[in-house]
């Protein structure tokens, strides 16, 4: 098969994540979620922490988590432009083109479908689900009440769609800005990851000479 790129967008709590690792199992190919953050770090010489409290959220959030100064190759320096959103952006940005280029993989997020525009081949998805289904998971996996879930799920669906809108000016999670929008209500987690593979190979038996 030709070199497989694929990018999943996701409301938090939809199960993206785990599809998305499923895919990627399914497909013999790597996945790229948080890890993303530890080869941003590596490539910049910067500490991990300064790529987490930067992890999907818009620009203007970051001014002043960084304005008094942080750690760059262990030394103390003042805010500067390597440390702003965009800065921390671009070197992330880097990194997903970079493995793009050189492997088949699955990214989840950070506006990697963005990114990847217009790499040939590149096949963007974004994982919805119910309400219901999402305080579930997130209830479970947080010990969280049915209360504290929801309102994380509204605040972190608002952090990511502010990211995304702000670095690439589209709204975020409209059908009409990915390949395929997915209601991972319909099959369940592991059907959708499945359909997802049908798909795709699907659509490499068509574009393959």
């Amino acid at each position: 098969m030709n070199k497989i790129i694929l990018t999943i967008g996701r409301q938090f709590g939809s199960g993206g994540r785990i599809i998305g690792k499923k895919l990627a199992e399914a497909l013999g190919i790597s996945f790229y979620d948080k890890e993303l953050i530890a080869l941003a770090a590596k490539e910049s010489g910067l500490c991990t922490e300064v790529f987490e409290k930067a992890d999907e959220r818009a620009s203007a959030a970051l001014s002043h988590a960084f304005s008094i100064g942080m750690s760059y190759m262990g030394v103390y320096t003042p805010y500067a432009d390597i440390l702003s959103g965009e800065g921390l952006f671009k070197i992330q940005s880097d990194v997903i083109r970079k493995l793009a280029a050189t492997e088949s993989c699955v990214i989840v997020g950070r506006c990697a479908d963005y990114i990847l525009r217009d790499k040939p081949g590149c096949l963007s998805f974004f994982i919805h689900d119910t309400m219901p289904n999402r305080i579930r998971r997130i209830t479970e996996r947080q010990q969280l009440t049915e209360e504290q879930a929801k309102e994380l799920i509204v605040k972190t669906d608002k952090s990511r769609a502010a990211y995304y809108d702000y670095y690439t000016g589209k709204p975020w999670g409209v059908s009409s800005s990915y390949r395929l929008s997915i209601d991972a209500s319909v099959l369940g987690i592991d059907e959708t990851a499945c359909f997802m593979k049908d798909f795709i190979e699907r659509k490499q038996a068509i574009h393959t000479p």
